[in-house]
């Protein structure tokens, strides 16, 4: 892609989500959406290939008939209340409607199906900024109209969100599936505790995209999208493959990395809301990630291929490169939890 054209396309897309992001005019917002959405597709088809034709498309048909729905939910409460900005949505249908197409926005459970697809079928850097920057959008508009939200409705999708990312993730081995899959989940903690405390929303939603880059662009380095290429790499580049195995473990939310501090915080925070048995089935549901990612782990260090080569050493001499830019990224990342009684004075 011509340089030009590629920095003119990121730009409508940053575009887009800041105008929804700073905007209080619904239209305003539908129409940075719409930037987004159609600014993205190119990104998506940038190493042209059917299968991200398909991806493309269903990202499409998706984002698209989510727009439709948003647009509705906006004509329906504009009726009732007379006015564009974002204030409480007085009508109950309007509310449903809106949540709705978001939830379709975010992938959440029920509407979740499209995710791994797409993801799977992009490249490893369209993917990252599908699973990071284009969260930020519907988040940033849940969190302004959170008040009005069913909360019934929105609890029932954050749970099933969290079980079907666990499961979901169990027969991948497909890197791009599993970290869709784990950001299906990540969806779901999020929008439980949004209800009650949308702050914690914010800090789950910056770990989760600290963890997400690091990860990516470690895959990006090491050029791996399967189970079995992370697998190999541990022969070429131990160090590299540790720190990933060690980036998903926190994602996860195995303690004592960085994953496990939002996990910690949403549950005691839903508990002092006196509300037990949801918090318990998500620890439990987000047990079924740890174990996938436990058994990526096991699969990829503990287990070494058998091969003729005597050049075991040879990883010392890789490039590093990569070690000027990640290790920031990967502190914040894997080693932040004694930070928690702070973030707890913050929120």
């Amino acid at each position: 892609m011509n340089p030009l054209i590629f920095s003119m396309i990121m730009t409508t897309v940053i575009l887009g989500t800041m105008i929804v992001m700073t905007s209080s005019h619904w239209l305003l917002i539908w129409i940075g959406f719409e930037m987004n959405m159609l600014a993205i597709i190119p990104i998506l088809m940038k190493n042209y290939n059917p299968r991200s034709m398909e991806a493309s498309t269903k990202y499409f048909l998706t984002q698209a008939t989510a727009s439709m729905l948003l647009m509705l939910a906006v004509v329906i409460n504009l009726l009732y209340s007379g006015q564009w900005t974002i204030t409480k949505m007085i009508n109950p249908t309007a509310s449903i409607i809106m949540t709705l197409a978001l939830a379709m926005k975010l992938g959440l459970a029920p509407f979740h199906f499209w995710m791994p697809e797409v993801t799977q079928g992009i490249s490893l850097p369209s993917g990252l900024i599908l699973l990071t920057w284009q969260k930020l959008a519907p988040l940033s508009v849940l969190y302004l109209i959170s008040p009005s939200i069913n909360m019934n409705m929105l609890l029932l999708m954050a749970l099933a969100s969290v079980a079907i990312g666990g499961w979901g993730g169990l027969n991948q081995t497909q890197l791009r599936k599993i970290m869709a899959y784990s950001s299906i989940g990540h969806m779901g903690w999020m929008t439980a505790i949004l209800i009650y405390n949308p702050t914690m929303t914010l800090l789950n939603l910056s770990l989760y995209i600290a963890m997400t880059l690091s990860t990516f662009m470690l895959f990006i380095t090491t050029a791996s999208t399967t189970t079995l290429s992370l697998s190999h790499m541990w022969n070429k580049m131990p160090l590299i493959t540790a720190i990933i195995l060690t980036l998903m473990l926190s994602l996860g939310g195995l303690p004592p990395l960085t994953g496990f501090m939002p996990k910690w915080m949403i549950i005691q925070e839903l508990t002092k809301n006196q509300s037990i048995i949801i918090p318990t089935i998500m620890a439990i549901t987000a047990l079924l990630n740890l174990f996938f990612y436990m058994r990526l782990t096991y699969a990829t260090s503990l287990t070494m291929f058998p091969t003729t080569n005597n050049t075991k050493i040879k990883w010392q001499f890789e490039n590093t490169k990569w070690m000027t830019y990640m290790p920031p990224l990967i502190i914040i990342s894997t080693m932040i939890l004694p930070l928690t009684p702070m973030m707890v004075l913050l929120d």
